[in-house]
């Protein structure tokens, strides 16, 4: 199943350098998207709202479905590579795991990125809580193994990020998509 060509997804263990990265990737001049996770974080909580991980992970999930639709939608006007931190997969995967319903394949094989998606390994020296990111690094690691689960079922390429400095690690992602 064929995928956007121009849409590579940042995917992987919370606190393993994505968003580190998607900075980097923009700073060289890539368009880039920005985690709808955050930003919902952001509006919820400057807003009064319930729809966050910690009090309605349902809610939270339905609505980052919603805005990585959206994401990919409005992506279409942006020329060369973009790259998403997170995406419609990982949405999806937190769907099911908060309504226990499977709805994976059918939100995410009609909309696809490229094949090929970018994935942050568990870094426990990177790993921080802050006000967007409650968990801790036991429950990160369970949500990339979930995640792993989740793109691999889609058919989609993992390829691992090195543990590197964000430099080194986005020398590699343009050296990739350059194939």
């Amino acid at each position: 199943m064929a995928g956007e060509p121009r849409f590579f997804v940042l995917s992987g263990c919370s606190g393993g350098g994505k968003s580190t990265l998607l900075s980097e990737l923009a700073e060289r001049g890539y368009a880039t998207v920005e985690e709808p996770g955050r930003r919902i974080v952001r509006q919820e909580t400057r807003n009064g709202g319930a729809a966050l991980p910690w009090c309605d992970p349902a809610a939270f999930a339905r609505r980052a479905v919603a805005m990585a639709m959206e994401d990919l939608q409005q992506a279409q006007a942006a020329d060369g590579p973009v790259f998403f931190d997170r995406g419609l997969v990982d949405a999806a995967a937190a769907l099911e795991q908060a309504t226990g319903k499977p709805v994976l394949q059918s939100v995410c094989s009609p909309r696809r990125y490229h094949h090929m998606m970018f994935l942050a390994p568990p870094w426990s020296e990177l790993f921080g809580q802050d006000t967007e990111r409650r968990h801790d690094f036991g429950e990160a690691v369970a949500e990339y193994e979930r995640l792993v689960n989740a793109y691999q079922a889609l058919n989609y390429t993992v390829v691992p990020l090195p543990k590197a400095p964000v430099r080194t690690r986005a020398d590699f992602v343009v050296s990739m998509i350059a194939v």
